[in-house]
């Protein structure tokens, strides 16, 4: 199978589903969340580059990766019967590692700057890519009501994320850097 097929050099992309309008701009807001969710995914991946010291948190973002393969697939399905592949348990699992990894730290008292490792800044970047991608979604979701799940579970990754950095600090001996302004 050919990698290119030629049918998106005019600026458009086909959807999932048997609804109308399968052929869409690629600019649309649609294929603007799911691509943001996507490129949330490579970072993550990226991330992971740094974290196999941390097994972990890198098996937990592992599991994350697969999930957010799952929601990008429901984010470009316009079927209007459409069964969701992200639910509460997968946001039940995200607050569940959060509580668990929260335990390790001291609590926050005050604003922190996202700094640290190569892994701590490349998770602080994927922290920021969710949060765009959660911001994606919210706007889809003015479209497609029945994505509020969606949003929750990226919502939650990026709490996740945020504490997966702490940690990694924590674990390294490092404090976190308070935010002076």
């Amino acid at each position: 199978m050919k990698i290119y097929t030629r049918t998106g050099d005019l600026g458009q992309t086909s959807l999932w589903g048997r609804a109308v309008g399968k052929r869409v701009s690629k600019d649309s807001v649609r294929v603007e969340a799911y691509g943001s969710v996507d490129e949330a995914n490579a970072v993550i991946g990226l991330a992971r580059n740094y974290t196999d010291k941390y097994p972990q948190i890198d098996q937990v973002l592992e599991r994350i990766q697969h999930r957010l393969f799952a929601l990008g697939a429901d984010l470009s399905n316009i079927n209007p019967d459409r069964e969701n592949r992200t639910n509460e348990d997968d946001v039940s699992y995200l607050e569940t590692v959060i509580d668990q990894w929260d335990q390790e730290l001291e609590p926050l008292r005050h604003f922190i700057l996202p700094s640290g490792s190569p892994a701590v800044s490349h998770l602080q970047v994927a922290r920021t890519v969710v949060r765009r991608a959660e911001r994606r979604v919210v706007s889809l979701a003015l479209e497609d009501p029945n994505l509020t799940m969606h949003v929750k579970y990226l919502n939650r990754l990026s709490d996740l994320i945020f504490v997966a950095a702490r940690l990694v600090n924590h674990l390294d001996g490092v404090g976190d850097a308070e935010a002076k302004f």
